[in-house]
């Protein structure tokens, strides 16, 4: 490349420009009194975190927690109830489907189950909070983290606000996008995580990512994103035949590093912009 070309970087992040003279036989080339040099771009990946999407079930609070178990059991019901079958059978089939879709949800009305209303009643009943504990830690933690947030949930608004109501921290959040505003295509199709990027008023290179499950901080890093996947009981990824996977080309690579809890984000964010 030479020196003089137009050429136009990305300003999230930062770049080392190296200037190389060009040798041939350990000589260094002239022409009129010009030196040629090759030039070499270093990305190094320092990235201006503005925006942070957090996901909420089992990222804001463990997978341990009894709501985990609750909902895992409510959709092993609807699946029981539309199959006519035992809930040994309904586990098996969710298991052998779910690496094709993106969520029970999506699986299922593949299938020809069309009343959506019907099952977010069940799995989230207006009860389900009485499952959560609360968390002291959470809210001032989240206060110490002075960089807007908003939630990206693959549930519906109502069992978000539950949830972040329980916890104590709904304020803390600019918004949620649920899956009702991703017209049920949510995490990982790469609309959704632009429907969630538009509403925070953000962009993929100035808003981190997370997630507790691979197959959604994938999505993120495969549209260029910078994604966290956090704890230990992350799922397994998506097949290369489902629908959800992004098959473009990003704006440029993306990346994804984890986190044990939602707690150690304030030293990876410390690392990130300090790369």
């Amino acid at each position: 490349m030479n020196p003089n070309d137009d050429f136009t970087l990305n300003p999230i992040y930062e770049y080392s420009i190296i200037l190389i003279p060009k040798n041939t036989n350990g000589k260094q080339k002239e022409a009129d009194g010009a030196i040629h040099f090759s030039c070499t771009f270093v990305y190094t990946e320092r990235m201006r975190i503005e925006h942070l999407i957090f996901d909420l079930d089992n990222t804001l609070y463990p997978a341990s927690a009894a709501m985990d178990a609750g909902i895992t059991r409510r959709m092993r019901e609807c699946i029981m109830d539309f199959f006519h079958e035992n809930a040994e059978a309904a586990a098996e089939r969710r298991l052998r489907n779910i690496k094709n879709f993106s969520t029970t949800l999506e699986w299922l009305r593949h299938e020809g189950m069309n009343n959506v209303e019907a099952y977010f009643a069940h799995v989230h009943p207006q009860n389900e909070a009485d499952e959560l504990e609360s968390d002291e830690r959470l809210r001032p933690f989240l206060q110490a983290i002075p960089i807007p947030k908003i939630i990206c949930t693959n549930a519906p608004r109502e069992h978000a606000e539950r949830v972040l109501a329980k916890l104590n921290v709904r304020d803390l959040f600019d918004d949620i996008c649920d899956i009702r505003d991703f017209n049920l295509q949510g995490k990982p199709y790469a609309s959704a995580f632009q429907t969630a990027l538009k509403k925070a008023d953000a962009t993929i290179d100035d808003a981190l990512f997370l997630d507790d499950l691979v197959k959604y901080t994938n999505g993120y890093a495969a549209i260029g994103g910078t994604s966290v996947l956090v704890g230990t009981q992350n799922g397994k990824p998506l097949s290369k035949d489902a629908a959800a996977l992004f098959k473009g080309v990003p704006p440029h690579p993306g990346r994804t590093f984890r986190i044990n809890s939602v707690y150690e984000l304030p030293d990876l964010i410390e690392r990130l912009q300090n790369e």
